[in-house]
C-alpha cells in the first residue's frame, strides 16, 4: 500500500500527515501534535535516496536560534547536532538569521544543500548532519550590491542535476539567479530575460527578486520561475529566460513546482499583487500549463468557492512523487490543501494551523 508523507512547516511548529491508499480510497492522518513547539518551521525535506528516508527541518526557535535536525523514523523522534549543522565562520563578521532551503542533490547520495540568510550555500556530505559554507559564492564580486527584499535577503532556492553533480543553480531574494558548472568554485548571474520592475534598470545583469524556481520533470534544462512579477520559463538551464505569464490573472506570485514525472508541467499560485498579497481575484485557485507556459488552466474543484485571502508562500506549493501526482498548497490561513489526482481535484486536509511556511511530500512506502 501506498504511504505518502506530508511535512508542514508552520510558524509554531511542524505537522505531519500520512497518506495510505490512492484516488477515492485514500485516507490522511494528521499526528496529534506538531513537532518543534513554538519554533517557526521554514525549510524541510524528505530524502529517500537511502535505504531509510530521512526527514531534515530546519526549526528557528526563538530563544535558542535557528537550527537543523533530523530524522531517520519518519518523523518520530528527530536529533539535533551537538553542534550547529550550519553556522557562518567567525572571519564572515555574520551570524546565521535562519535556514531557508534544505534540498538533496540528484546526483550524490549523501550530500544535502542548505540555503541560509544572509544569503549563503551550504553543502553536507553526511546527509545534513554537518555543514560547510560555499566560499566562492559567499565572496562574489556583486554580493556588496545585493539589497534585502521584503522577505530579507534569503538564499531560498537550490537545484541540483541528476546528470553533473558539478552543476548547481541557486535563486536568491534579491539578487536573482546564480549558476555554477564546477561545483560551486565560481558562479555567474543567469537572469537574462527577467524584469526587474521595481529597479531604475529594469534588465540589470543580477539584482532581480526572483521568489522560487522549480526544473522541469522530463527535460532537465527547462526551468519554471515565479518572479516578482513575472512568471518565466528558461530552455537553457537558466542562460535565457521568456515570459510565460499571458493567461494568468496576475503574474505576482511566490511559488512555482513541477509535476514529478509528465513535462512540460507546473503549476503556480498568483496573487494580486505586491502591495495586495491576496489570491488574484480573490479566489483560491491554483494554475496548472501542461504545454510549458504557452496556456494556463485554473484548478479550483473542490476549494473554497467564495471570496478567499490566503496567501501561499514561496515554499508552501510543491509535489509528490506518486502515481497519480499528488499536488498540496498551504498558506497563510492556516490552511494545507491536497490533490491527488495530478491537481484536477483537491479536498481539505488542514485548518486553523498557524501560518504555513513550507509543505513538501513524498512517497516513503
Amino acid at each position: 500500500m501506498t504511504e505518502v508523507l506530508l511535512a508542514v512547516g508552520t510558524r509554531k511548529g511542524l505537522f505531519l500527515g500520512r497518506r495510505t491508499g490512492g484516488g477515492s480510497g485514500a485516507s490522511w492522518v494528521f499526528d496529534d501534535h506538531p513537532y518543534f513547539n513554538a519554533q517557526a518551521v521554514y525549510a524541510v525535506a524528505i530524502d529517500t535516496r537511502g535505504d531509510t528516508p530521512r526527514l531534515l527541518a530546519s526549526g528557528d526557535s526563538a530563544h535558542w536560534g535557528p537550527s537543523v535536525f533530523h530524522s531517520d523514523d519518519l518523523g518520530r523522534t528527530w536529533t539535533e547536532p551537538s553542534a550547529p549543522a550550519v553556522k557562518f565562520p567567525k572571519d564572515t563578521g555574520t551570524s546565521l538569521e535562519r535556514v531557508w532551503q534544505l534540498h538533496p542533490a540528484a546526483a550524490e547520495p549523501d550530500v544535502v544543500y542548505a540555503g541560509t540568510e544572509p544569503a549563503a550555500l551550504y553543502r553536507s556530505e553526511d546527509r545534513g548532519e554537518t555543514f560547510e559554507l560555499c566560499r566562492p559564492l559567499w565572496e562574489h564580486p556583486t554580493r556588496s550590491q545585493w539589497v534585502p527584499g521584503g522577505g530579507g535577503e534569503g538564499l531560498h532556492t537550490v537545484l541540483t542535476d541528476a546528470r553533473d553533480p558539478r552543476a548547481l543553480t541557486v535563486a536568491v531574494s534579491t539578487a536573482g539567479v546564480f549558476r555554477s558548472a564546477d561545483a560551486g568554485a565560481s558562479w555567474a548571474p543567469a537572469n537574462h530575460g527577467v524584469s526587474a520592475v521595481f529597479l531604475p534598470d529594469p534588465d540589470p545583469e543580477f539584482g532581480q527578486c526572483v521568489h522560487k524556481v522549480a526544473r522541469d520533470a522530463v527535460d532537465p534544462d527547462r526551468l519554471y520561475l515565479q518572479n516578482h512579477w513575472g512568471v518565466y520559463r528558461s530552455d537553457d538551464g537558466g542562460g535565457r529566460w521568456t515570459d510565460i505569464g499571458d493567461g494568468l490573472p496576475s503574474t505576482f506570485g511566490f511559488g512555482v513546482a513541477t509535476h514529478p514525472r509528465r513535462g512540460d508541467t507546473a503549476y503556480v499560485f498568483p496573487i494580486t499583487a505586491d502591495a495586495d498579497r491576496v489570491p488574484a481575484d480573490h479566489r483560491c485557485r491554483v494554475f496548472r500549463t501542461q504545454d510549458a507556459g504557452k496556456s494556463w488552466e485554473p484548478l479550483s474543484r473542490g476549494l473554497p468557492e467564495g471570496d478567499h485571502y490566503g496567501t501561499v508562500l514561496r515554499d508552501a506549493l510543491c509535489t509528490d512523487d506518486a502515481d497519480p501526482a499528488g499536488v498540496y498548497f498551504g498558506n497563510r490561513n492556516g490552511e494545507v490543501y491536497a490533490s491527488a489526482d495530478d491537481g484536477d481535484s483537491w479536498r481539505q486536509l488542514a485548518s486553523h494551523l498557524p501560518d504555513v511556511l513550507c509543505v513538501r511530500a513524498a512517497v516513503v512506502g
